[in-house]
């Protein structure tokens, strides 16, 4: 939680490109030097010193002692310089209080240790954050549940050290909000055509999303590599009567196919008996069989046949 004194304003982190200079930070590679060499030197000092003091003190001479002292004081203060840097792993560098550069490169590296005081480990691998259900409500005013996964990785250290508090719990608020804000972009179900839903439409409602928390995790330097919805549902106090309303509109669906498919088979019996010989009806026979032919064929039920034994007319 962030606590705003008064006079201070709360800018939009999409704007982070906006901040004054000094408060926006860009990842740079810092000045290191290869481990190996670096603790081949290390090591030649410290066999040096040692050496020069047992000389020293076998010949009695406390100035090649002294000599061999303060060398090996130096090479031991050298090896605070010795930085491991594990894959997918950075080592953000702070000198006198500022930023002096990153070493994202895996491997044993060195840097001045009279001007580096302080290293902060970053790791730079993938991460999932997977959000807890929250009710928001739709488009539509519903009551609905919702949850998202965020797939989510730093690609940029300075930013996310030094723009942002804890850049873990901004990713966790900032999905969050993303979250409700896209809930109250789009309806839970498309009842009007052309609309984009929630339910129908998975891939403009992830697309959204991503944009949406992208532009508002850009200030600590995090790439969203994908989101998905995980959870969405109507809130339980107004579930039942969206399914019932579901089924309503399902069993609408159904009965229109159905009748349209009657229609057309109808038809088609009509024109060939009509191009036929065997048979020729009138207007009223022809009204009368397109009833019969409709009500068995919309029929939830098998018909029961009868048999007609007298003529056709009667």
């Amino acid at each position: 939680m962030n606590v705003i004194s008064e006079g201070q304003t709360i800018r939009d982190p999409a704007d982070a490109e906006a901040l004054p200079s000094g408060q926006a930070h860009e990842q740079r590679p810092a000045r290191a030097l290869a481990g190996g060499p670096a603790a081949g030197v290390v090591v030649a000092a410290l066999l040096l010193g040692a050496a020069l003091i047992a000389i020293g003190v076998r010949s009695s001479s406390p100035h090649v002692a002294i000599v061999g002292a303060w060398l090996a004081a130096i090479a031991l203060v050298l090896t605070r310089g010795f930085v491991v840097v594990a894959p997918n792993q950075a080592r953000v560098l702070i000198r006198f209080g500022r930023y002096a550069g990153t070493v994202n490169e895996a491997g044993l590296w060195w840097v001045n240790p009279f001007t580096v005081f302080s290293r902060i480990t970053i790791s730079l691998r993938v991460r999932n954050f997977q959000s807890e259900q929250i009710k928001v409500n739709d488009l539509s005013g519903n009551p609905i549940q919702i949850a998202a996964v965020v797939v989510w990785r730093v690609i940029d250290t300075a930013k996310a050290v030094f723009d942002v508090e804890d850049f873990e719990q901004f990713v966790v608020m900032q999905s969050e909000s993303a979250l409700r804000h896209l809930a109250g972009q789009y309806p839970y179900d498309d009842y009007q055509p052309d609309v984009i839903s929630l339910r129908a439409n998975t891939g403009e409602v992830r697309s959204s999303l991503q944009s949406d928390l992208q532009s508002g995790l850009h200030a600590a330097g995090i790439e969203i590599l994908s989101t998905r919805l995980t959870h969405l549902a109507y809130a339980p106090e107004i579930a039942d009567a969206m399914l019932r309303r579901q089924q309503a509109e399902a069993i609408l669906a159904a009965r229109k196919t159905m009748v349209q498919g009657a229609v057309g088979l109808v038809q088609m019996a009509l024109a060939q008996l009509a191009d036929s010989d065997l048979i020729e009806l009138d207007p009223e026979r022809k009204a009368a069989m397109a009833s019969n032919l409709l009500v068995v064929l919309s029929a939830d039920q098998a018909p029961m046949p009868v048999i007609n034994t007298s003529s056709l007319y009667s």
